[in-house]
């Protein structure tokens, strides 16, 4: 890691704290663990490092010895350690899969087995999946996004993308956790909270094809905020006539979509 570094970084100084920071230990339960290896984490520096150690050993390595010696065209996508590979034939990907675990071992790392597979996808994929015995092509999991292959109005291949069902249930279940937290607080407050939640959410999975997780998200605020005024009031349940009434006075932010069609074909013509 700090060889990595160094190519980049001249001064002994700022190479000598970060040695320190990865030898800092670890504190949990009160006591302090040394660290022998990898990185803290949630350190604030993990992240960086990370993507330093990965950018010599798997982004150079892969544009300038895999690509090469590919038969057909080659691309991948990474952020921090998660990443796709995509080749245009299968024979270059199964060279490509071997290759990439003996990569990984010269510097004490491995893939993860319940989130590494070999996937047939793309605009032949409906093709062969008949062939193979699947009624749909599979998909890939990717940053909290489930890929599938599409089609658009004109009848051309598209990727969809829509929120993993198991993101999906964990962002529920973290909203609903805060709002019990925040039940005793004021409506405007509450509303406050709630559209911080709710834009944070949209800026992430408000991409187009995902409109429809972006209003389940929605209407489950709705349903639990009612829930939660009802199980507050000394006059019983409100019942949705009257919660209607208090989201006209204090509104939820509605579903939007950050990234548009337009703006994604753009994005994959560039």
């Amino acid at each position: 890691m700090l060889r990595f570094v160094e190519h980049r970084v001249g001064d002994q100084r700022l190479i000598s704290l970060i040695r320190r920071w990865l030898k800092a230990g670890v504190l949990e339960n009160g006591e302090i663990h040394p660290s022998e290896e990898g990185t803290p984490q949630g350190g604030s520096i993990s992240v960086l490092l990370s993507n330093v150690y990965l950018h010599y050993v798997l982004d150079l390595w892969f544009e300038r010895v895999v690509k090469p010696r590919l038969r057909g065209e080659a691309c991948m996508v990474r952020y921090i350690d998660d990443f796709v590979l995509c080749f245009q034939y299968r024979a270059d990907a199964l060279r490509a899969q071997e290759a990439l675990a003996k990569r990984l071992r010269r510097f004490s790392l491995t893939l993860e087995p319940t989130k590494t597979k070999l996937v047939e996808f793309g605009r032949f994929a409906h093709r062969h999946a008949s062939k193979r015995g699947r009624k749909r092509p599979e998909t890939i999991y990717f940053l909290g996004f489930t890929l599938y292959c599409t089609r658009n109005q004109k009848g051309n291949f598209r990727i969809g993308m829509l929120t993993e069902k198991s993101r999906l249930r964990r962002a529920l279940m973290r909203l609903q956790d805060q709002m019990r937290r925040m039940r005793h607080l004021s409506l405007q407050e509450q509303v406050n909270h709630l559209n911080q939640m709710l834009r944070g959410y949209y800026a992430y999975y408000g991409i187009a094809g995902n409109f429809r997780a972006l209003r389940q998200v929605h209407r489950a605020v709705e349903r639990y905020w009612r829930k939660m005024l009802s199980s507050r009031s000394w006059k019983g349940a409100i019942w949705w006539e009257q919660f209607h009434r208090i989201k006209e006075q204090f509104p939820l932010l509605p579903p939007k979509l950050y990234l548009p069609y337009r703006e994604l074909q753009a994005i994959a013509m560039l």
